[in-house]
């Protein structure tokens, strides 16, 4: 089985790099046939997405995209330092979203087949 780590430092919303991110993250999950393992880190202004509450008034919705991601055993992990930045960490997260910690990061990175940034 290939194990794959996707890093995401774009901003939510704004900026496309965090969306293609999730975009292809869920269609490798699509593609995949039960050959893959994903996991996600968020990192920098990436962490916001994984906020509960999210309402764009239009265009694309990453909490949607996150949230089935997670419906599909996908890990997602927030930056605990880049929340505590941001003043986040104390907030609300989408289902199944978890704040990590960078060693968290290495652990994942080291055990990856391959690893994607965006």
């Amino acid at each position: 089985m290939q194990k794959i780590v996707l890093i995401a430092n774009g901003a939510g919303y704004g900026n496309e790099s965090l969306f293609n991110a999730l975009r292809l993250a869920l269609a490798m999950q699509e593609q995949q046939g039960g050959n893959m393992s994903l996991r996600l880190f968020l990192m920098s202004d990436a962490v916001t997405a994984g906020l509960k509450g999210q309402k764009p008034g239009e265009g694309y919705n990453l909490q949607q995209m996150i949230e089935i991601l997670t419906a599909q055993s996908v890990p997602v992990k927030l930056c605990k330092t880049c929340a505590d930045a941001r003043g986040i960490s104390q907030l609300p997260l989408i289902g199944g979203v978890e704040i990590g910690t960078l060693v968290e990061l290495a652990e994942w990175t080291l055990d990856a087949d391959k690893v994607l940034t965006f």
